[in-house]
């Protein structure tokens, strides 16, 4: 597999965390009202205990009162279900009722993020805020590597996503992501650690199927440093999907490069100062996705 990790790593951060049954570490990615921050934090974790628990006891009804009518569930082995699917059978979580997990949660108005891990495990949950109430929009799970991954010294010309990408933007804060997340993709195929740095939030963090560790950003933009001497496979997008809440922006996509398998990939984008920020990354391999 060529460079994947270093390819697809374009978009990651290591946390503090704290112990998930008892308090989450929480955080506001925007300027909001204390007090709106304090209801919405206190509201979305019993919500996300709620629907935890449900699914560790088999709760079909409590579940189905808690998705998001665009709810998908991406497990650790890459297979992505509607709300649908699972509702007709639950997937077995990776983390179980999530007793013995680690926690981070950050919030502002209209989304909430929530993530657990334990050892090598990654989960994360988006909430929303619907007209009918907090939903959850999608549960995604990666397991990371025991060793670091072999790469190989690629190429390829990345055409696509650097210069062209399989997505019509709806919207022009839609068409903007586009053009950040193109932005991010040149700046590692060209090992520019600056630029690739200003498109990303201090705060960014980054977990792959890929690689054995997380990423924060200071320990991206090094590795893009000391990887100037080797070419980076290009990781072509095939699909997007993007969700807008307030100045937070959702992104699915499914990426596969020439020669390795397709990735499932979540990344949350931020609006600061008129500029789209990516501060998160969650990426699964699609272990069923054939290989070129």
């Amino acid at each position: 597999m060529k460079c994947i990790l270093t390819s697809v790593l374009a978009a990651g951060v290591v946390c503090g965390v704290v112990r998930y049954v008892s308090v989450s570490t929480v955080q506001a990615w925007q300027s909001a009202d204390p007090s709106i921050t304090n209801d919405v934090s206190r509201l979305s974790f019993k919500l996300d205990h709620d629907l935890v628990q449900a699914v560790s006891r088999r709760d079909l009804g409590t579940v189905g009162e808690l998705l998001d009518a665009d709810f998908t569930w991406t497990d650790s082995r890459g297979q992505s279900l509607t709300r649908t699917q699972v509702l007709e059978k639950l997937p077995e979580p990776a983390l179980g009722d999530e007793s013995q997990a680690n926690g981070q949660e950050r919030i502002d108005g209209q989304i909430v993020i929530h993530m657990a891990e334990r050892g090598k495990i990654y989960v994360l949950r988006v909430w929303v805020k619907r007209p009918a109430g907090w939903r959850v929009l999608l549960y995604q799970e990666v397991i990371q590597l025991g060793a670091p991954p072999q790469s190989d010294p690629a190429t390829q010309e990345c055409e696509n996503p650097c210069k062209t990408v399989p997505f019509k933007p709806q919207t022009e804060d839609e068409h903007e992501v586009i053009l950040a997340y193109q932005q991010v993709e040149r700046a590692v195929a060209a090992h520019d650690s600056v630029a690739w740095g200003g498109h990303i939030a201090d705060e960014f963090f980054a977990v792959t199927s890929n690689s054995e560790r997380p990423l924060d950003k200071s320990r991206r933009m090094a590795g893009l440093d000391q990887q100037k001497q080797a070419g980076i496979a290009p990781f072509p997008l095939v699909s997007a999907r993007m969700f807008e809440f307030g100045n937070t922006m959702v992104m699915t996509s499914r990426q596969h490069p020439d020669h390795g398998k397709a990735l499932h990939v979540t990344r949350l984008w931020v609006k600061r100062k008129e500029k789209w920020l990516e501060v998160l990354s969650y990426q699964t391999v699609i272990q069923a996705a054939a290989v070129p």
